[in-house]
C-alpha cells in the first residue's frame, strides 16, 4: 500500500537547525504536491509549506524566512529544513502529498504518522 514516513525530529537547542524527510512509497503512478504540516500542544493541526512536483513553493506566513521546503522526485522525499529553532516550533510535523496509486488511480491526500520536535535547552 501507499505510505509516507517522516524522519529527523528529535530534541534539539534553541537556535540549532533541524531537516526532517519524508519519503513516499508503494504502487505509485504519481506524486503532485508534497507538503508539511505542524501541530503544537493544544493547537489545531497548522500548514507549514507545500511544494509542487516541478518546484513552485508555498510557505505559511509564520514561518518564511527560517523553513525550506525541497524535495527529490528520484526519491519520493520532501524535506523541511528549520533554521534558529525556537521553543514555539516544538510540535509534531507531519507530511502529506497528492497520490495517485496504482491501483485506485484518482488523485488522493495521503498522510505520514508524524515526527515529534522539541525545541529545549
Amino acid at each position: 500500500q501507499v505510505q509516507l514516513v517522516e524522519s529527523g525530529g528529535g530534541l534539539v537547542q534553541p537556535g540549532g537547525a533541524l531537516t526532517l524527510s519524508c519519503t513516499a512509497s508503494g504502487p505509485i503512478i504519481k506524486i503532485y504536491s508534497m507538503g508539511w504540516y505542524f501541530q503544537a500542544p493544544g493547537k489545531q493541526r497548522e500548514f507549514v509549506a507545500t511544494i509542487t512536483s516541478d518546484g513552485p513553493t508555498r510557505y505559511a506566513d509564520s514561518v518564511k524566512g527560517r523553513f525550506t521546503i525541497s524535495r527529490d522526485n528520484d526519491k519520493n522525499t520532501v524535506y523541511l529544513r528549520i533554521d534558529s529553532l525556537k521553543p514555539e516550533d516544538t510540535a509534531v510535523y507531519y507530511c502529506n502529498a497528492e497520490i495517485v496509486p496504482l491501483l485506485y488511480p484518482e488523485v488522493d491526500t495521503y498522510w505520514g504518522q508524524g515526527t515529534q520536535v522539541t525545541v529545549s535547552s
